[in-house]
This record gives structure tokens, sequence and C-alpha cells, in this order.
């Protein structure tokens, strides 16, 4: 039987519109790396004060908090693509503002936290109608396909932008970092202007179902409930063990400054590598058990790191660990996309962002407070004691859910391809 396009690795690279998208957003995402290291060396500089490089990024991420359930109604309602692009020139105009300001010599704490909560705000808005926006340049078949690209796009970006940046800042200060990313967005916005709008599949025009009906919705016995559930747990006990990375490395590790960027180096190729595999091999499996199992691994990394404190084995462990975040990450995006439907969708997608960006200050204090008074090894065995209890947990109620549509469609293939012995 000939390969169809959703067993062929990086199918959605065959869609014009995808690849316009796709790199663009790489360009950008290195740029907003740049900006996001520059701006706590920045605030640094300007206060000598850790607590006010807390709150920048504190007030730039509450936005995401409090917006983003309101934007998935917004990205059902709107033409998806017209809105991104709105969304990125009004953040080519912030990064451009910082810029001047710190060129000029005029950037004070003041203006920098309203820079940072318009620049939240935005995010707010842009995640949810951004990732929507991907199932409508490639479909439902090249979906994880395309979710993978990006996410592998992110990883890169993760590790590429925080070089440059401290090179560049170390080399002519932070304010060519935030131009940088000011020119960056001229990227994007090239290829989303030049994407083909008859083929970007323009939002039609629907009755968005209430945030107490969506959360109805996904609130139901079920996988997106599992998947949402696991995510949060994921969120505050998984990944806010990046935030306490430094003195995980100073006080446990006994490593210095190079030591904390290749843990940190680490974690991204992790991620990247992840995300590389399930976009060239994700069609050979089943999302919805991958997405809960994988918790298996996240939780074991860090309890590991946590039990056995050797920088050899805590580079592998984090490579392991962010491989498994970046493939549960993909899969549930996928699956709550794929599930729901059209009209409650953007929606959906909203709660998502709410869930794995808007919770990430909580699971930020939830390491700091049990880092300082219980210690950091204890913590990462707590954190990873919470995932692993959380996952096991869900892997008992698989027999319960009802097949995703993913699964029978898998399992239809699987039919017509098996060979008998």
């Amino acid at each position: 039987m000939p390969a169809t396009t959703r067993t062929l690795p990086f199918s959605a690279l065959r869609h014009r519109n995808f690849r316009l998208f796709i790199t663009g957003q790489f360009v950008s995402l290195c740029g907003t790396w740049m900006q996001s290291i520059a701006l706590g060396w920045l605030v640094l500089e300007l206060t000598d004060s850790a607590f006010a490089v807390g709150l920048v990024g504190a007030l730039g991420a509450l936005p995401v908090l409090l917006f983003t359930l309101q934007a998935g109604a917004m990205a059902s309602r709107v033409n998806r693509l017209r809105a991104v692009i709105v969304l990125q020139s009004l953040m080519l105009i912030q990064a451009a503002v910082l810029a001047a300001l710190t060129w000029t010599g005029q950037a004070t704490l003041g203006r920098i936290i309203l820079l940072a909560a318009f620049s939240g705000t935005l995010s707010a808005f842009e995640i949810p109608t951004r990732h929507t926006l991907v199932m409508d340049l490639v479909g439902r078949d090249d979906l994880m396909n395309a979710i993978a690209l990006h996410s592998t796009a992110f990883n890169v970006s993760r590790v590429i932008g925080p070089a440059l940046a401290g090179i560049l800042t170390a080399s002519f200060g932070p304010a060519i970092c935030f131009t940088v990313n000011a020119v960056s967005y001229l990227a994007v916005l090239a290829g989303l202007l030049r994407i083909q709008p008859e083929l970007a599949h323009p939002a039609p025009a629907l009755s968005v179902p209430s945030l107490p009906a969506t959360l109805a919705y996904v609130l139901a016995p079920g996988w997106p409930r599992a998947l949402v559930s696991l995510s949060a747990i994921y969120t505050i006990f998984a990944v806010s063990f990046l935030t306490v990375l430094p003195v995980y490395a100073r006080d446990v590790l006994g490593t210095d400054a190079a030591g904390y960027g290749g843990l940190t180096s680490a974690f991204g190729i992790g991620a990247a590598a992840g995300a590389l595999v399930l976009a060239a091999l994700g069609s050979r499996f089943r999302q919805g058990e991958v997405a809960i199992r994988t918790g298996l691994l996240i939780g074991g990394s860090l309890v590991l790191l946590g039990l056995l404190p050797w920088l050899p084995l805590a580079l592998g462990l984090l490579v392991a660990g962010g491989a498994a975040l970046a493939i549960n990450a993909i899969t549930t995006n996928t699956l709550l996309q794929m599930e729901a439907p059209e009209e409650f969708r953007g929606r959906v997608i909203g709660v998502y962002a709410f869930i794995v960006v808007g919770l990430g200050p909580f699971g930020a204090f939830q390491a700091g407070w049990v880092g300082e008074h219980l210690g950091i090894r204890l913590e990462a065995v707590l954190g990873g004691a919470v995932c692993l209890g959380a996952t096991l947990w869900a892997i008992r109620q698989i027999p319960r859910f009802p097949q995703t549509r993913t699964q029978r469609l898998t399992t239809n293939d699987q039919a017509l391809t098996t060979i008998p012995p």
C-alpha cells in the first residue's frame, strides 16, 4: 500500500503556507529569546535587584493568566491569519520602542514594566490564535507533524537565541538584542503576508460556546480531562524545576555558570530532538497513550536528578526529560485540537495555553518555596513523585477512556497494511 501523507516524515512541509509560516517563526523565536535574556540583564543593571528581575518576568506572564481563556474565544471568531499578522505587528512595535528607549538611555523600570505587561497581553491573544492557525495551514492529517516541527523550531531557537544574546550583550549592551528582535518580526510578517488566503481556511462565523460550556466539555470524563489535568501537573511540578536549575547547578552539582549553561542547553537539545523524532515517526504511535506514558519519563528523570546528583548523569536526564516534555506537549496539543468540535477548538486551545503558560508562575513559586525550605534535591524528588503518581493513575484509566478519533484512524490503517506472517 502506498504511503499516505500521514506516514511520511515531515509531511507538513509539503504545504507551502506552512513552510512560509515556520521559517518566519524560527527567525522570530530566536529574536524573542534574545530579548528575554537581554531584558533580565538590563533590569539587573538598572536596579541591582533580583526581585525587580522576577517582578518584570511575573508581570509579563500575568496577562497570559488573565486573558488567555478569552483569547481562545477570539480565535474561534476571527480570521486567524489576519489576527496573527496584527498581533505580530504590535509585537514588533513593542520591541522597537524598547530598543529605542535603551539606546537613548531612557529605559526605566516603570517603562520596562509597562512594555512587559503590553507584550504579555499580546502574547495572551497571539498564542492560542497562532496554535489554532496551524491546522488551518496543514489540515487534520498533518497537524501533529506541523506542531512537532513548530516545537522543534521553538527548542532550537531556545539554544541559539540565548547564546547570541550573551555574545551581543557582552559586546554591545542589551539594546542590540532588542533591535535584532524587532527586525526578526519582519521575517515572520513577510511569511504571513505571502500565505495564500484561500488556502489558509479563514475561520467561519461560529456560535462560540461559553466558557462554562467549554470547561464542561474539557472536564467531562475522558481524554480531554486526562490530558489537561496531566498538563497542569507537569507545568507546576516538572517544568518549574527549570526555574531553580541555577541553584541546583551551583549548590547541588557544585558547578559554575558554564555548567548551568550546559544543563540548560541539554534540556533544549532533548526537547528539540524529541520534537524532531515525533515529526519523523509520530504517525506510527498511538498519540493518546504516548501523551500519557511520557509522564513516566518526566517524573522518573526528576526523581533521579534529586537522588543521584552527578553532572554527567544530570545532563543525560535533562536531555531525556526535555524530550519527554516536548513529546507530551505536542501530542496533547494535537489531540485536543483534533478531537474538539470546530466551534470548541479555539476555546479548548485557550484553556490549554492557560494551563501551560498561565500556570507557570505558580509552578515557579512552588519550586522556589519548596527548594528554599526543604532543599533543591527534595524539591526534584517530590515533584517527580507527583508526576509519576498522576501518570500511573491516568494509565490505569486508559481502558475506560473512549477511543480517540486518532486511535480509530491508526487502528484502521494498521488493519489495512498489516501483512500476515
